[in-house]
């Protein structure tokens, strides 16, 4: 720890900060392609990006997360999938209505590490109402979604904007009927520098961030919202209605569901920063970043660029986000090239609020 992320290490790790990942796992996976022979560091975050390349049965994932409560969280998450159907895990943590989600917990809890049991037990209400809505960021949506977006726009809106509609539809409809001087408004309140820090990200999560941040989270959002992909994205289901409905993460889907299941031995957590991972695991030849660049001034990003890349075998592929600060490994080292969008990345993305998402490759 250096005193350019003191901040980072101050930062409240008592709570569920994010009780689901909001970024997208299908790009990633095409992003990383992980091989079966391969070893893959994931930030853990919620667990659900970690389940998702566990389901391209790699080697090893390892889960990495300087908050424990993450950890605890990705924890309970993989025990339930190791012992619940699907249907009955979609009960226990909140996608499907149960009234057993306690007496569930009871008859897993002791499968889980000490530690992580003697924190959900202290947590049963959060257990009881689904753990899935019980982070400081989803709450922070629901927010919006239940209190100020009926203001703005009716449910009969919303379900149009998840209609099944032709892209010259979807724009029409995004132009004439949706982006309206309302929604601007309020969206520039409630997604401003300010507010997010309060109610929904740390504010050290912030304070790199030059930029306009309402602006630019929309200019993001209008690419996607303005798009077809929107109509089966269930993160922006989430941002409009505080819930998920029928939509379900990629994890939580009956196929990769199945697979994952099926390979969680090759998952394993730890605490800690990314680079500390390889004391234990060895070299990776894929890397799930997140956005953890987001929080580092350029000094500090490139630190742990280099940090990271004396443990990546060559080949190894970085992917990442960028949601209001840029910081591009292959912008700094040469060793690295940048892997071109040709897929449709950024429209595709269901993360509809990240400025862009990267990947690179160490080419030595």
């Amino acid at each position: 720890m250096s005193k350019d992320t003191q901040h980072l290490e101050d930062v409240d790790h008592g709570y569920i900060r994010y009780a689901n990942v909001w970024e997208d796992p299908f790009i990633l996976i095409e992003g990383l392609s992980p091989k079966k022979n391969e070893k893959v560091l994931s930030i853990a975050s919620a667990g659900d990006n970690a389940f998702a390349l566990l389901s391209t049965t790699p080697d090893r994932v390892v889960a990495v997360d300087l908050n424990k409560t993450q950890l605890y969280l990705t924890e309970l998450k993989a025990q339930a999938i190791r012992e619940m159907e699907q249907e009955e895990y979609l009960k226990f943590v909140g996608f499907r209505p149960s009234t057993k989600r306690l007496h569930t917990f009871d008859l897993i809890k002791g499968q889980l590490g000490a530690e992580a049991r003697a924190y959900w037990e202290g947590k049963k209400d959060e257990l009881e109402k689904g753990i899935i809505y019980q982070g400081k960021f989803e709450k922070y949506l629901a927010t919006f979604a239940t209190k100020l977006l009926p203001l703005i726009h009716s449910k009969k809106s919303v379900r149009k904007l998840f209609e099944k509609k032709t892209t010259e539809e979807q724009i029409d409809f995004f132009n004439k009927k949706w982006n309206s001087f309302r929604w601007k408004a309020f969206f520039n309140v409630f997604f401003s520098k300010r507010v997010m820090g309060i109610f929904g990200r740390d504010p050290a999560f912030l304070k790199q961030v030059e930029t306009n941040v309402s602006r630019t989270i929309k200019s993001s959002a209008d690419v996607h919202l303005s798009s077809i992909y929107c109509q089966d994205n269930p993160m922006l289901y989430y941002c409009l209605n505080g819930d998920f409905g029928d939509y379900l993460p990629y994890y939580a889907q009956r196929n990769p569901y199945s697979i994952i299941r099926s390979h969680l031995d090759n998952l394993h957590l730890q605490l800690g920063y990314a680079q500390d991972a390889a004391k234990q695991h060895g070299h990776f030849d894929a890397f799930n970043l997140s956005n953890i660049f987001e929080y580092m001034d350029k000094s500090v990003f490139s630190q742990t660029a280099k940090a990271l890349k004396a443990i990546a075998n060559p080949g190894a592929r970085m992917s990442y986000w960028n949601l209001m600060v840029n910081r591009e490994i292959s912008a700094i080292d040469s060793d690295f090239k940048r892997i071109v969008d040709d897929q449709n990345w950024k429209e595709r993305d269901q993360g509809f609020f990240y400025m862009q998402f990267v990947t690179d490759k160490l080419c030595v």
